[in-house]
């Protein structure tokens, strides 16, 4: 009888148990099949993170009764896409120049190809691409897209490339907040917008629209690294984990979650928001989930190395929640009315 096969988050913690992938057959466990690994290195899930700005951007501007343009929206998520392909790819190349994914990571794609030449020429070939189409939809709207994109991509690269490599110095989260907050959100709504309404940067909109969700995109980030504190420890990155001890650092983890949720709630109860905008807390239950993982088992790297695809579950579903729900505040008002519920707070 054949063993069942491992999901991506059984398959990074078999990587993190003793004998790491060595383990398996000989103790009557399954060990993750090179198949496996590819699906680990690819981080399938992690593609959440890069598509939300601009679906949050669609769904606030269907809330205000704005034109979305479906076209710009189809290229923005494609390039998006791409732009995320190359961070993911070039990490694993300066993760190899350091030698931290060395131990414990065989889903590195370096690792798994022995081809460092390869994966490079593929991220800049991504990210070319990527920024191609960015440039399109600049064009198509203001050229303040490409350059807010330029910045997230220079983020980007100081986060993980040299000289530079702040995520070694900790700074990795505060730069991602900034990223696929204000910078990513403003893009989309520019992005989004008739070339005729794209004049002027939208702060104040996507600092409100992309505050809550980009911290949920930050604890992605920030829980990635409770499984490799000591390998981080040993080649110098600094990571907030390191920096505090598993323990303190799983203390803050309520706070993203809340923060998050905060953030997104206070628009709707100052009216500025349609109620439907509430759909956000869809994630919750998984970040109460991730909460009660990490508060038991942060000193258990085997049993926390998934605690990252609990945080991309709550921030998938947050997001979504959040922009399906701006998108339905139009449509469920008239229903709410006829109900003597009055006009729905946060529509005109």
């Amino acid at each position: 009888m054949q063993p069942a096969p491992m999901s991506e988050p059984q398959v990074v913690a078999s990587l993190h148990a003793p004998g790491g992938s060595q383990k398996g057959s000989a103790e009557g466990g399954p060990a993750p099949d090179r198949r496996r690994l590819w699906q680990a290195a690819i981080k399938w899930p992690m593609y959440a993170v890069a598509v939300m700005p601009v679906l949050l951007a669609a769904g606030y501007r269907t809330s205000q009764g704005q034109l979305v343009r479906l076209d710009q929206l189809v290229i923005f998520l494609v390039a998006a896409v791409l732009l995320l392909a190359w961070e993911n790819l070039a990490n694993d190349v300066f993760d190899a120049d350091t030698g931290v994914d060395q131990e414990g990571k065989p889903h590195s794609l370096v690792n798994l190809t022995g081809r460092r030449d390869r994966v490079a020429w593929f991220a800049n070939g991504a990210l070319a691409l990527g920024l191609l189409l960015m440039a399109l939809v600049a064009l198509r709207s203001s050229p303040a897209v490409l350059a807010l994109v330029l910045a997230c991509c220079g983020i980007g690269y100081a986060y993980q490339g040299p000289p530079f490599r702040l995520s070694y110095r900790g700074l990795g989260e505060p730069l991602c907040w900034i990223a696929f907050g204000p910078l990513a959100t403003a893009a989309g709504l520019l992005a989004l917008a008739p070339a005729a309404e794209a004049l002027t940067v939208p702060w104040r909109t996507a600092i409100g629209l992309g505050s809550g969700p980009a911290l949920a995109t930050t604890l992605v980030l920030f829980c990635s690294h409770f499984h490799q504190v000591e390998e981080d420890a040993r080649h110098g990155k600094r990571s907030p984990v390191v920096r505090l001890g598993s323990g303190p650092a799983a203390g803050l983890v309520p706070w993203f979650v809340a923060g998050t949720l905060s953030f997104e709630w206070a628009p709707v109860l100052v009216g500025h928001w349609p109620l439907t905008a509430l759909l956000g807390a869809a994630g919750l239950p998984a970040g109460q989930a991730l909460i009660r993982l990490l508060r038991e088992h942060h000193r258990e790297p085997e049993r926390i190395s998934g605690s990252k695809f609990l945080a991309l579950r709550f921030q998938a579903l947050n997001g979504l929640g959040l922009a399906a729900g701006l998108a339905l505040g139009p449509l469920v008002a008239p229903a709410f009315a006829r109900l003597g519920g009055g006009p729905l707070p946060g529509l005109n």
